[in-house]
């Protein structure tokens, strides 16, 4: 039975406050404290899709505190509206475990940190830069940016397309102009997927976001993670994030790193109840970082 027990909260982070939603599991006893998770959203996105409602329920109902919230310029959180910039949300998850730290129904040495698609880089790179994290999963991530970007622009008239973007967003910066850039320009979304987008997501950025994706590196810090466990799931044929970007994570990480590619599935691979994935979770977490 998933857990219904929530709580709204608020934290800062560089002085904003973010909007979270705390999550108890159902069988929570006052004065125990339990093992926790962040859940962190994708690329302009929110706490309440549809993808970070399920995750943080899953986690609950398997026994673990869950925060999901919102980034920075996202959803209910204060921010500069659409400025996403990765290293600012990897101090925002940081912000996130110290306000889970300070929880009294939360083991403070026990805090996992899960992130889908963007949020699963930052994931990643916040587990590899915070050692205090005890353990990461990530779903759809991805560890080199311009790989990223090169393989979802990748025929010839799209690669174009996106550079001609990149050289008119650099020459804009040089007079001290912000160009906003349409969201599916950035990372492309077939529109037969477009419904699990949350509703209320940014559908534009400015060109600051493009270039912070562009030198975001995981794959730099992925191998600071060990021995602090790692589970990287992807599906095995993803049309948004490519499924390269968790294999090439992998091969940068330490141990112990467990990889699974799913068949059978796209890119929102919450969204869909696919029971493999759920019970992949439930069984590495009862193996590297158990309620009890």
């Amino acid at each position: 039975m998933l857990a219904r027990m929530t709580e709204r909260v608020q934290f800062t982070s560089a002085g904003l406050k973010l909007a979270g939603l705390l999550h108890l599991p159902s069988d929570y006893r006052k004065g125990e404290r339990r093992p926790a998770f962040l859940v962190l959203h994708g690329f302009g996105s929110r706490k309440d899709s549809d993808g970070m409602r399920i995750a943080a329920e899953l986690y609950a109902s398997l026994g673990y505190v869950a925060l999901r919230f919102d980034f920075r310029g996202c959803g209910e959180s204060e921010g500069a509206r659409g400025r996403v910039i990765c290293l600012e949300q990897v101090d925002d998850a940081r912000a996130a475990l110290e306000f889970l730290m300070d929880r009294p129904e939360v083991d403070a040495r026990r805090i996992g940190v899960y992130g889908h698609s963007f949020g699963a880089a930052v994931a990643v790179y916040a587990a590899g830069v915070e050692p205090r994290f005890a353990a990461c999963v990530s779903s759809g991530g991805w560890g080199d940016g311009v790989k990223k970007f090169r393989k979802q622009h990748e025929s010839p008239q799209a690669w174009a397309k996106f550079q001609a973007m990149l050289e008119e967003g650099r020459k804009r910066a040089k007079r001290g102009e912000s160009m906003m850039v349409p969201r599916f320009e950035i990372v492309p979304i077939k529109p037969e997927l477009r419904h699990h987008l949350a509703p209320g997501s940014i559908l534009e950025f400015p060109f600051e976001v493009v270039e912070s994706m562009l030198a975001f590196r995981a794959n730099e810090v992925v191998g600071k993670i060990a021995p602090r466990p790692l589970l990287l799931i992807h599906p095995a044929s993803d049309t948004v994030t490519p499924t390269e970007q968790s294999v090439d994570l992998f091969m940068h990480a330490g141990q112990p790193t467990d990889l699974h590619l799913v068949a059978g599935t796209d890119h929102f691979i919450f969204n869909e109840g696919n029971r493999l994935v759920v019970n992949l979770v439930r069984d590495w977490l009862a193996q590297h970082l158990p309620v009890r």
